[in-house]
């Protein structure tokens, strides 16, 4: 990758390659480039691995493997990454769920990051609250949990894109920003607290007397368990009151409180663990809500290109009864009907950069007509539809295999 020489000053021409100029570059070639340079990072811990193996004789594993309980899914996920050295996370990732006999070959760990998203952001267990109106989940600022799990979520952000998972996780585009490295403004805090931003960008317009009319001063009041704690925005601030002439460092200071100040150990932590994983070279060429998609994969759902790209084998075509039956119940079926089909048969339920043309499937004929449920082989994007006999019939067992799609033990 000669770009790299470019950026250390080691290539001796001034333009070869285009991604010197990202601008020109599409989400979906920037994240065809990031896989790239993940793939080579894999490769090269398994070479170190398999040489460490062969001519030192050491037991090193060519990957990184985690074995968890489903009871237990984040401490034994904290405890094993944090045993393992950074360069361990660079090695394709393989997860055992203990007691079940999936092989992951790509559809266990999918679910796995999925699970552990979902626990780690319940709200219940207090490391990120979320805004019903905005619908994002932020850092909480009062959380008790040690800055290692934040550090943990770093490390499931980054080994899921350098693993090609997408993530249920929903931040403000602030947070994105900041994973990048740039500075949070007004502008930010709209996305992240609308409420709060109207009122500041209201004081900052006010034509009046400022100090008159409002009576604030440089501190911040937040609620801490149930009781009201301040903060002051600057020393005194308590008794330093806001005017018409400081309004402008008032309110420049309360947006970096709250999106900076309030979480740095958290964040920080977070960031850490994600550049541990994801520091290359490679993510430098994304804009910040590019990084949002490449995490947690586009927001809508384009089935009919979906439909145009999906390959069908075993004795399917597009125009085969059941095939012409299945995309007619597609297209009728909810939302969440829609999302549950796509995590059954991919194990995500949002569509990768580049969109629902970009993910291939499968259909496979799985047998002449029978009451078993149809199957899916998440590792290559398999669905597995048996030759049932009816419309009506396919739609109630493909129904019943959609809402019924967690786990892989056998039934």
């Amino acid at each position: 990758m000669k770009w790299i020489d470019v950026s250390s000053g080691k290539a001796t021409s001034e333009l070869i390659s285009f991604c010197q100029v990202p601008f020109l570059l599409t989400p979906k070639a920037k994240s065809q480039i990031l896989q790239v340079e993940a793939d080579i990072q894999k490769q090269l811990s398994v070479q170190k691995s398999v040489f460490q193996h062969t001519v030192l004789h050491s037991s090193s594993s060519p990957f990184l493997i985690l074995k968890v309980h489903r009871s237990d899914l984040i401490s034994d996920t904290l405890q094993q990454l944090s045993s393992s050295c950074p360069d361990e996370f660079k090695k394709p990732l393989k997860v055992i769920f203990d007691g079940e006999d999936g092989v992951d070959e790509g559809g266990v760990r999918k679910e796995f990051f999925q699970i552990l998203v979902h626990d780690l952001f319940n709200v219940a267990y207090g490391m990120f609250t979320y805004n019903e109106e905005t619908r994002n989940f932020w850092f909480n600022p009062n959380s008790i949990d040690s800055e290692h799990e934040f550090w943990l979520v770093g490390i499931i952000f980054g080994l899921a894109i350098y693993n090609g998972a997408i993530l249920d996780v929903h931040f403000p585009k602030v947070a994105y920003k900041k994973m990048m490295g740039l500075r949070p403004s007004l502008d930010d805090l709209k996305d992240f607290r609308p409420d709060i931003a109207k009122g500041l960008q209201l004081l900052l317009e006010f034509s009046s007397d400022v100090a008159e009319t409002f009576y604030l001063f440089f501190q911040i009041t937040y609620d801490y368990f149930g009781e009201l704690h301040t903060h002051d925005l600057i020393p005194n601030g308590c008794d330093t009151p806001v005017t018409n002439q400081n309004r402008q460092r008032y309110v420049d200071l309360y947006v970096k409180y709250l999106l900076v100040d309030s979480i740095d150990k958290q964040f920080s932590a977070f960031s850490k663990g994600f550049q541990q994983v994801c520091g290359g070279q490679a993510l430098q060429l994304f804009h910040y809500d590019e990084l949002e998609l490449l995490i947690s994969g586009l927001p809508h759902y384009d089935f009919d290109a979906l439909e145009r790209v999906t390959v069908y084998d075993g004795g399917y075509t597009k125009e085969s009864e059941l095939i012409v039956w299945f995309w007619e119940l597609v297209r009728e079926m909810s939302l969440e009907e829609k999302k549950a089909l796509l995590f059954f048969t991919t194990g995500n339920d949002r569509a990768p950069v580049g969109g629902l043309g970009s993910l291939q499937i499968v259909i496979i004929k799985h047998g002449g007509d029978t009451d078993r449920l149809p199957t899916a082989q998440t590792c290559f994007n398999v669905l597995m539809l048996p030759e049932y006999c009816s419309k009506s019939k396919l739609e109630n067992r493909l129904k019943l295999a959609i809402s019924n799609s967690t786990g892989f033990g056998l039934q």
